[in-house]
């Protein structure tokens, strides 16, 4: 069976701290009359856990701000955690650091947003802590009791306390950020030797020591290195050897050069801990045009392992597993993994990408007592609420519980405002939308437009392709397919008409148009835009794009059902 390249993600796609605009955060914030906030409780717990923490607190200067208005989230150590971390970096009491030095201590506990533990995942939080680090999370089972593990450093012994400014949960070790870059990691552990070395020589190792570009913002970067052993397997002994093989020009530091542009996609320019990379199916790297695929089999983390259907049948690539216990090491710049074989650059195919337009949003999917489960009218700010979608003015209506994929889609009132959902209010109508593609590999797509019908107010709207028009045909929202007979697919197709729902959902009004053909001429992001052309209608639902491949064998499956499952 051909693969499926389905991205319906959550957490992360990129979450270097966004934050929704201040009037929908206020909206979001729970608080009561009656309940302490941070600093009260953990003054006042009645187990007395928190009495170090407290000390802390106060050398630190913090109580002030931990009783402030606001959405935290607390890693609160308890006492014998604080303990814990005195005698094992030799201090003698609270007094024995600074007051600065303990505010460093806090900042790596503390997170501006209220994260409840049912946001844990294998992966980084979806929000950074205050000292400009993530964390990460995962399941520790101790004793045959699991428990939530953060940074692989701290159990947590109480979840979920919920206080007027947030959130705390208790934990059972003080928190340590990183102190090494990735380059600084990479050196300090021998067995990467050969690897660093090819850093090294070709001028990656600076790119990897830094924390700041040169506009003084933070760099985020992941490398997958691969080990001493995994080059002797494939009959490289040192450097020199690794040289040969892969430099055609000699001179490594070339941008042209093999060896240069190898080192190269073993780099992501951005933090992608495991979880954030499965999730996403394809990472760009630093070298030019080329991408790494990833897929998580069972509990395998696989690169590069690609099937393609083609019309003589499927080609299989095997991949590398990438080492799960040697990964996901945290680094003041980034993370670090490691590769069990040989990661190299390969000749790619496109494969088809079935993007959900509001599941590949970080801004939204984070916000889980939104996503999925209410519709929400998300304000225009500065036009930035959004990384991946751009509008023309007003808000956004996100509408949950409906006949979508996902059950949700984007409604844009087109030309006139949205209609009046669930006494929310409406959105003034727009004459555009534009929204950021997922990586696309290079090569031509047939791009589909799937959509739900509401009404029959007729309209007319153009889709652009990075600003280039898509001619096949308009999108009218008024319009859907009269009847549904699955044996003349293939006809429907023909005149670009596709049925994209389940089986069960023969309703007629979940349609797909087929806008046009595009040529991908460099693997990456792109922009795909909806401009209104003539008419006006209150309820355009922008539910899917889908680029397939013109040499794709089925242009009509899968389908996609609001539950989430995907039938072929």
């Amino acid at each position: 069976m051909k693969s499926v390249r389905l991205l319906s993600v959550v957490t992360c796609a990129l979450l270097l701290c966004t934050v929704i605009v201040c009037c929908t955060k206020t909206r979001l914030t729970r608080t009561t009359s009656t309940s302490p906030n941070i600093m009260d409780y953990l003054r006042s717990d009645s187990l007395n856990r928190f009495t170090q923490l407290v000390k802390i607190i106060d050398r630190a200067a913090y109580a002030t701000e931990l009783n402030t208005y606001g959405t935290y989230t607390l890693f609160a150590p308890t006492d014998s955690a604080v303990n814990r971390y005195l005698m094992a970096h030799n201090i003698a009491s609270i007094e024995g650091l600074t007051k600065e030095q303990w505010q460093e201590v806090l900042k790596f506990h503390l997170l501006e947003e209220s994260l409840p533990s049912s946001t844990f995942t294998d992966g980084k939080l979806p929000a950074i802590t205050d000292y400009g680090q993530y964390l990460i999370t995962g399941i520790k089972n101790v004793n045959g009791v699991s428990s939530y593990f953060i940074n692989r450093q701290a159990l947590v012994t109480q979840a979920n306390i919920t206080v007027g400014n947030g959130i705390i949960h208790a934990v059972d070790h003080v928190l340590e950020p990183s102190v090494s870059t990735i380059a600084e990691l990479l050196s300090k552990d021998t067995t990467y030797s050969i690897f660093t070395q090819a850093v090294k020589e070709t001028g990656f190792y600076d790119t990897l020591n830094a924390m700041k570009d040169q506009g003084g913002s933070q760099i985020w970067l992941t490398v997958i290195a691969e080990r001493n052993q995994s080059y002797r397997d494939s009959g490289i002994a040192n450097y020199s050897a690794l040289k040969q093989r892969f430099s055609n020009t000699g001179n490594p530091k070339n941008v042209l050069d093999s060896l240069h542009l190898y080192v190269a996609y073993h780099i992501i320019p951005d933090v992608k801990y495991l979880a954030d990379i499965v999730n996403t199916n394809s990472q760009s790297t630093l070298a030019p045009l080329e991408v790494l695929t990833d897929k998580l089999v069972g509990d395998t983390v696989l690169i590069n392992d690609d099937s393609y259907s083609t019309l003589e049948g499927t080609v299989y690539e095997p991949g590398v597993k990438i080492d799960l216990s040697s990964s996901d090491q945290s680094a003041t710049n980034g993370v670090l993994h490691t590769a069990q074989g040989g990661i190299k650059i390969k000749v790619r195919k496109p494969f088809p990408v079935y993007w959900d337009l509001c599941a590949t949003q970080p801004e939204l999917t984070r916000l889980s007592s939104i996503y999925r489960k209410q519709t929400f009218l998300f304000d225009y700010g500065d036009g930035n609420t959004f990384a991946g979608i751009k509008w023309e003015k007003s808000c956004l209506k996100y509408r949950a519980g409906v006949n979508g994929y996902l059950g949700d889609y984007w409604q844009v009132g087109m030309g006139r405002s949205s209609s009046n959902t669930d006494n929310l209010g409406t959105c003034s109508g727009n004459s555009w939308i534009e929204f950021t593609t997922p990586l696309l590999v290079k090569g031509k797509y047939k791009v589909w437009f799937c959509y739900y019908r509401q009404n029959s107010t007729t309209i007319s709207v153009q889709a652009l392709f990075d600003s280039v028009p898509l001619t096949s045909a308009l999108i009218q929202f008024d319009k859907k397919i009269s009847s549904v007979d699955f044996a003349k697919e293939s006809e429907l197709a023909a005149i670009g008409w596709k049925w994209w729902a389940g089986v069960n959902k023969k309703s007629g009004s979940t349609a797909a148009r087929m806008l046009g053909v595009v040529d991908v001429k460099e693997t990456g992001q792109h922009k795909i835009r909806f401009e209104l052309v003539s008419g006006a209608n209150a309820d355009c639902n922008f539910d899917m794009v889908q680029f397939i491949p013109v040499d794709w064998p089925s242009q009509t499956s899968p389908r996609f059902n609001p539950d989430g499952s995907v039938e072929y």
